[in-house]
């Protein structure tokens, strides 16, 4: 098979690593890239949001597949015009993509098909939005409605709080992401991320995995894009597995077929394990990042089938995918300045070593230099992962490699895993 690979960051590097492990992949391409992803892939300077250019480059090397990893390309309709080709996307179209692209929409979609989540409102002046605070209990629950790269929720302690994040939202902040925001009842529980592949009909369950979204250790500070992950998550047992499973991933699936809107691609659910029982944060409609990292670490089954699979609307003749016995750990090392405006440009050392079997080093963000040599061109720069067969041991072996490699400025959580070691 031909495949071509869209995205530039640690998620799609760990799945480019996946995708090139399969006895039936002939060639793989990737766009724009990066530095890790061309050691597996050929690579294109073609952005992820340049539709027609991605098109073409389908096109031109007679894709089998297109495998779609960031939202941006998602957003703007890839999968739609890749279809109109007669090429095979495993990715969302823009309309089943409203699950992540619109929060007011699937929190509307919830409450049209009965998945549980918690009470909300949706807002496009900072009048009513302000005055709608009055329905809910602090702390305040805030986000944007649209794609905001993980930082578009505010949880405020006070109403004060609450309405700086509204004026921020409204004013600008996110650009057209929060033109329109949404305000929901605070859940007390425990967050975990479930995967589902999916065909437009039949949904494969994917795993699941625990991220830490606060950029400081204890999960203090602002949220980022996601600071390390692991898998499996202990908090979800095989009932919840298959709790989640029946009245959101399946209610969902369900719910988009009958509303002209089939969801193929991977389904990410956030969940909220709270006294009543799971309920619905948000959908993502691509891999989580960094949990498709330990993910990708952790399963044996060849994935590049199952892809094609459900991208085609074909998952139902495959087997229940097969994981390793193991526990996956993932370290984000990110930049000084992140999650603002991070310093970029610095020489970033230790990348060609080699950590055994049972690590990788995915790359996040980084550039070549014109030397060749990379270089610190995002926030979340490295991610550092390991397996073993307890969490303890992948602890080790990851946070004994970051000792290997550095930048200026670096720095990381040094307490990944914390709530799964507390159990």
């Amino acid at each position: 098979m031909k495949v071509l690979l869209v995205g530039s960051g640690g998620r799609e590097h760990a799945l480019a690593w996946k995708i090139a492990q399969s006895p039936r992949l002939s060639r793989l391409v990737a766009a724009p890239g990066n530095p890790g992803i061309a050691r597996l892939a050929e690579v294109r300077p073609i952005r992820a949001d340049d539709v027609e250019g991605l098109v073409g480059l389908a096109v031109e090397i007679a894709a089998d597949l297109v495998v779609v990893g960031p939202e941006t390309a998602l957003e703007v309709g890839l999968a739609d015009r890749l279809a109109e080709r007669g090429i095979a996307c495993f990715g969302p179209t823009q309309s089943a993509a409203r699950l992540e692209t619109s929060k007011g929409f699937t929190k509307a979609f919830a409450a049209r098909h009965g998945i549980p989540t918690a009470a909300y409102g949706a807002y496009q002046t900072a009048t009513e939005a302000k005055a709608a605070l009055a329905d809910f209990d602090p702390p305040y629950v805030v986000k944007a409605d649209g794609i905001a790269a993980g930082k578009g929720v505010v949880i405020a302690e006070t109403r004060e709080a609450a309405e700086q994040a509204i004026d921020d939202m409204l004013g600008g902040q996110f650009g057209a992401a929060g033109s329109r925001l949404v305000i929901e009842a605070f859940m007390r529980g425990e967050e975990a991320s479930v995967f589902a592949l999916c065909d437009g009909e039949t949904a494969l369950p994917f795993g699941a995995a625990q991220d830490h979204k606060r950029v400081g250790d204890g999960d203090v500070g602002p949220n980022t894009g996601g600071m390390g992950a692991y898998s499996p998550a202990p908090l979800m047992s095989p009932s919840l597995l298959d709790e989640v499973a029946q009245k959101m991933v399946t209610a969902t699936v369900r719910g988009m077929a009958a509303e002209g809107a089939p969801y193929r691609g991977i389904l990410y659910a956030g969940v909220m394990v709270t006294e009543d029982g799971p309920k619905l944060v948000e959908y993502n409609a691509r891999f989580g990042d960094p949990e498709c990292q330990v993910l990708m670490l952790r399963l044996e089954s060849d994935l590049l089938p199952y892809l094609d699979a459900a991208a085609r609307g074909d998952l139902a003749r495959l087997p229940p995918l097969v994981w390793r016995d193991d526990v996956a750990i993932c370290v984000v090392v990110a930049a000084k300045g992140y999650p603002g405006t991070p310093t970029t440009g610095g020489l970033i050392s230790g990348l060609d070593q080699d950590f055994g079997p049972d690590m990788a080093i995915f790359q996040a963000g980084v550039a070549s230099d014109g030397e060749g040599r990379p270089v610190v061109a995002g926030g979340r720069v490295l991610n550092v992962c390991a397996r073993a067969k307890t969490l303890e041991g992948a602890r080790a072996l990851a946070y004994g490699a970051i000792g290997h490699l550095g930048f200026d400025g670096a720095f990381f959580r040094t307490d990944i895993g914390w709530r799964a070691l507390e159990r």
